[in-house]
């Protein structure tokens, strides 16, 4: 058993697969091992978590995952500890190895109540063994009794597998869990699950724990996982900070930062947007960085820029960059002033991170984003970094959709714009098409202010033009990004511009 931290890269497994291999694993192992297994395993993480508890409340369902919480309760007793088991089910509709732990645990004297202790405190421990990864429906009744009883104490939780009513595939709930008033933990068993890591799984799962419970199956030869925690380990980036004494900034690339939209017709200014991404992108190595403010006619409005908060940055008309040979990062703020120099920059440029108005100008524009294929049959480079209601404008479709299965979006739209594809959010999702998508287990609420997606645009923008393959150099730029605000300090804001500043190449 180990937990699972940001440094662990990991393969992450679908529940199909999962049972799949669980199925293999019980034809070699004797009758009852698994669950003997998980048992033992989440006895010795509640023991580990809470070696001063009172009380050890062990909610427990009908099915295996009650059984695992039941086979828990075994030891937990045998160990001197006081657990005590609600349990909802009839013992004649048990799946056998369930109705086993149920026996074994009675004859332990396990204590069996009817309703979950009261006054639990903060040294005690819930664990949540109601519903596991099979679960296709919220909790309800007695069920969902318990588990608001479980989370409105002061008692810390620890769910077994997944917390109820967490897909394990996608990381949707249904009913979202309370804002904690304790620390949560999940020990996920034989497999670890894409949805613990995105969606609502991070605030559901608080700390994950895996044990694989050393079972010797595994999937068939060829088939990939669902996805990875972390940068795939197969692709490395160029360690962008070893630089040879003799160099140049023209060594390390250029990037130009095309938005940052002024329509005194529309009243906007955006010029913020177009600035922290290149404030982004020159903080974390590149070579030269230019900005190319757009007005109503794609042209820079000068009275807008008349203060540079930034003097290493430039100032370029579009009509002067040179797109064949720049990284561009195109719609941070541009409006709709974006849409005139898109095309050109679709063509021309050999790398390209595209976010924010570009995005949803290529929503509206089949011809658009036929261009963005077509860039990938050139060889050209390409990032979408869409948040997830631009995400649902590509595909026709809402936010509230896409975050219900945030990583059959990010892979659709991968596959739909032979793109890599950036979906943020908790748990941000990064797709290329034809391989397992990453989901980046950095990042915090902190992120959530205006500005924080301009500056991983520019971030990416700068690996680009480093060298980077698109697809390892936005995992390596969405873990750096979220890894900044993880180790920010804590009484001090996060605002975007300081958060560019702080990048390291």
């Amino acid at each position: 058993m180990f937990r699972i931290t940001r440094q662990t890269p990991l393969p992450l497994h679908s529940v199909a697969a999962t049972r799949r291999m669980e199925h293999a694993a019980m034809q070699v192992l004797a009758a009852h091992t698994l669950m003997q297994r998980a048992g033992l395993a989440a006895a010795r993480l509640a023991l580990a978590l809470a070696p001063h508890a009172r009380v050890i409340w062990l909610a427990c369902g009908p099915g295996n995952n009650g059984g695992d919480g039941l086979e828990a309760a075994m030891h937990l007793h045998a160990w001197g500890m006081r657990p005590v088991v609600s349990w909802l089910g009839e013992e004649e509709r048990l799946p056998p190895d369930a109705r086993c732990s149920l026996q074994r645990a009675r004859a332990a004297g396990v204590l069996f109540t009817d309703e979950p202790p009261a006054g639990l405190s903060a040294q005690d421990l819930c664990v949540d063994a109601l519903l596991g990864i099979g679960a296709t429906r919220p909790p309800e009744g007695r069920m969902a009794g318990w588990l608001a009883h479980m989370h409105a104490s002061a008692a810390r939780v620890l769910a077994l597998d997944v917390p109820t009513g967490l897909n394990a595939d996608t990381g949707h709930m249904a009913q979202p869990l309370p804002a904690p008033r304790a620390e949560r933990h999940t020990l996920t068993l034989l497999t670890a699950k894409p949805g613990l890591f995105t969606a609502h799984g991070r605030d559901a799962c608080g700390t994950v724990w895996f044990d694989d419970l050393g079972a010797p199956a595994a999937l068939p030869a060829g088939e990939p996982p669902a996805a990875w925690l972390g940068a795939q380990p197969a692709a490395p980036v160029p360690p962008a900070a070893c630089r040879p004494h003799a160099s140049h900034k023209g060594c390390f690339g250029d990037v130009a930062v095309i938005g940052g939209e002024c329509s005194a017709a529309r009243g906007t200014a955006m010029t913020g947007a177009a600035w922290l991404a290149a404030s982004a992108a020159l903080h974390a190595g590149a070579g030269r960085v230019y900005v190319c403010p757009l007005a109503d006619a794609g042209e820079p409005a000068p009275a807008a820029w008349a203060a540079l908060p930034e003097p290493e940055l430039m100032l370029r008309r579009f009509s002067a960059l040179e797109l064949r040979a720049i990284t561009a990062v195109c719609g941070c703020g541009g409006g709709q002033a974006v849409q005139a120099v898109l095309p050109a920059v679709l063509r021309a440029c050999p790398r390209l991170v595209l976010d924010a108005d570009a995005i949803n100008a290529l929503a509206a524009s089949t011809a658009l984003q036929a261009a963005v294929r077509q860039r990938s049959a050139e060889g050209h480079a390409t990032v979408l970094t869409p948040h997830p209601l631009e995400a649902a404008r590509l595909l026709g479709s809402s936010a509230s959709a896409v975050q219900q299965d945030r990583l059959a979006a990010a892979r659709t739209l991968a596959a739909r714009l032979d793109a890599v594809v950036v979906l943020k959010g908790s748990g941000t999702v990064i797709a290329a098409p034809g391989q397992p998508p990453c989901i980046n287990p950095t990042g915090n609420a902190r992120l959530a202010t205006p500005g924080t997606g301009d500056v991983l645009a520019g971030l990416i923008g700068a690996r680009l033009a480093a060298g980077a393959h698109p697809w390892p150099a936005a995992c390596q730029a969405a873990w750096q990004h979220g890894a900044l605000a993880d180790d920010w300090p804590a009484l001090q804001s996060l605002t975007a511009g300081e958060l560019a500043r702080r990048l390291r190449p």
